[in-house]
Formats: C-alpha cells, sequence, structure tokens
C-alpha cells in the first residue's frame, strides 16, 4: 500500500505579522503627542477682533451712559467716555427705584437658578442611569415642552397666579420656572457620558438607595454641569423681561422691568437708558469675573468625553 503525499497548497494567503514602527519613528510619535501645539499669528488676530467685538456693546454703553442726551444723538456719535457717568447712574438708581429692583431680581434669579440645578441633575440621572417604564416617552415629552411658544400659556398662567392670590408678587415669577427642559435634557446629556455605570452599580452592592447614589455619587460627578446651568439660567432668570412685566407692577419690580420707568414721557433720556441698563449688567459682570473660571472649566469638562 503506497501512501501519497499531497504537495502543499500555493494560493492560500499567507499569514502577515502586522508592522511594527521602527524605533525612531515611535520616538517621532511619542515627540508630536507631547508637543505643545502653538497658534499662529492668524489665529491671534481673529481671537483679537472677536474681543473687541464682543466688548463693544458694553463700552458703548459706558460711552453713551457718561454723556448727555444731546451728545449721544449727534453724528457721529461720540467713541470717547464723557464726565457725566456717575452723575447719570445715580439719577438712573433714583428714578428707576433700582435697589429694590435689584433685591428682587437677586432673590428670583437666585431661587430659579438654585431650583432648576436641583431638579435637573435629579431628573437628568434617572433619565440617564434608571430604568423605568415609559422613561423614552417622558424623555419625548419633556423635550417636547420646548417647541411650545412660552406666550401661548400667559393667559391661563395668569389666571392661576390670580387665583392663588400671587399676582404682583415675586412667587408668580419663581414658581412657573422652578425647572427646564432645557436644563433636564443638558444633565441627562453629561450624565449619560461623564457618570459610568459602574459606579451606579458600586452604590447598589454596598446598599445604597437611589437618592443616597444621587446625592454621594451623581452629585459630585455632575458638579462642573451644574455650574454652567446655574450661571445660564441665573443670567437667564435676570434678563426675563415678558413675564415679570406681565404678572409685576412698578412697586415691585425686577430690573427689566424697572429700566421701563426711564423710557417712559415723550422724549427719551438716551443717556440716561444707558446708565440704567449698565446698572442692570454689573452684577452678571461680576458673576463672571468670580466664576468665570469655574464656569469655563466646566464646559471643558462637558465637552470632553471618556
Amino acid at each position: 500500500m503506497t501512501t501519497r503525499i499531497l504537495p502543499a497548497r500555493t494560493d492560500a494567503p499567507a499569514r502577515t505579522e502586522p508592522e511594527k514602527p521602527a524605533r525612531g519613528g515611535r520616538r517621532l510619535l511619542r515627540e508630536r503627542a507631547g508637543r505643545t501645539h502653538h497658534a499662529g499669528p492668524l489665529a491671534y488676530i481673529l481671537l483679537a477682533v472677536m474681543a473687541v467685538l464682543s466688548i463693544f456693546p458694553l463700552y458703548w454703553t459706558m460711552v453713551a451712559a457718561s454723556t448727555d442726551n444731546t451728545r449721544v444723538s449727534q453724528t457721529p456719535p461720540p467713541f470717547l467716555p464723557g464726565p457725566n457717568l456717575f452723575s447719570n447712574l445715580a439719577r438712573a438708581w433714583d428714578e428707576a427705584a433700582m435697589g429694590k429692583a435689584m433685591i428682587n431680581s437677586t432673590i428670583v434669579a437666585g431661587v430659579i437658578a438654585l431650583s432648576t440645578v436641583f431638579f435637573a441633575t435629579l431628573a437628568g440621572f434617572a433619565f440617564a442611569k434608571l430604568r423605568f417604564k415609559g422613561r423614552n416617552v417622558l424623555l419625548m415629552l419633556v423635550i417636547g415642552t420646548m417647541m411650545v411658544p412660552p406666550q401661548l400659556g400667559v393667559v391661563p398662567l395668569f389666571m392661576m397666579m390670580a387665583e392663588l392670590g400671587w399676582s404682583q408678587q415675586l412667587p408668580a415669577v419663581i414658581f412657573p420656572t422652578l425647572v427646564s427642559a432645557v436644563g433636564v435634557f443638558f444633565m441627562r446629556q453629561y450624565l449619560s457620558e461623564a457618570l459610568p455605570d459602574e459606579l451606579v452599580e458600586a452604590g447598589r452592592v454596598d446598599g445604597a438607595h437611589s437618592l443616597r447614589i444621587f446625592w454621594s455619587i451623581v452629585l459630585p460627578v455632575a458638579r462642573p454641569a451644574m455650574a454652567v446651568i446655574f450661571m445660564i439660567t441665573f443670567v437667564h432668570a435676570w434678563n426675563d423681561f415678558f413675564w415679570p412685566f406681565v404678572v409685576l407692577d412698578m412697586s415691585n419690580p425686577t430690573v427689566p422691568v424697572a429700566l421701563t420707568q426711564l423710557s417712559a414721557g415723550y422724549v427719551r433720556d438716551q443717556s440716561l437708558i444707558m446708565a440704567g441698563a449698565l446698572l442692570g449688567t454689573l452684577p452678571l459682570l461680576a458673576m463672571f469675573i468670580v466664576f468665570g473660571r469655574q464656569i469655563v472649566s466646566g464646559i471643558m469638562a462637558g465637552a470632553v468625553k471618556g
């Protein structure tokens, strides 16, 4: 009995090992990865132009607030500050009752911002990490509320505030805006990426309930995004004019409502109006100067995944 030896197949693809970069190539890659990239002259020029365009409205407000109405109306208008800044600021403070308006706006914006941060973080955690029936439907309903113009609910909302006896009072401004759909959606997206499922599962294994997990695990992770939501909500509530103008009167105004006093009359004093606008902007500038680094770091933390 003879044994036939079959020839080996030569058409089978040969297995090749992946090529490894040479030692010099690996060193070059490490040098490029650790290198600090510097912007060119064009980038600095563009940044300078954008900075000037961003600061110019505030500068023009200060210039207009430091002159008189006649000088502001001239052509060309002034581009250098005048001598009447502090006198116009004092007039605007007295005529618009800015002291009480500042206190009211601080209360309204602070309460709305804190409640939005808390409820948006709580709801965002539930939509991002908890599993329950109807979760996607509820999330779609929350997102759908952003498509409804707020002007459609002014009349029934005003009737509700009147029935509760809150007309012309600050609770009428605060309670309808204790939480926002934008904040819930923002926190849901942030926690979906920034909060690992393993941390939540570890809390479950240790016997922690959902509120304990939220307090001990979610809040420290969500702190950068919470700072961003707080700042955005505070600025929006501070600058809100339409609903406070509807539900409040001049005896108990917020800053935007109080500024309407400066434009009353047949002849509007533009320098006085600009002085009042500058007064209403100064608290926001001070807040951004104090908390600007935390806000920027929070935005960057939300932008970087993994």
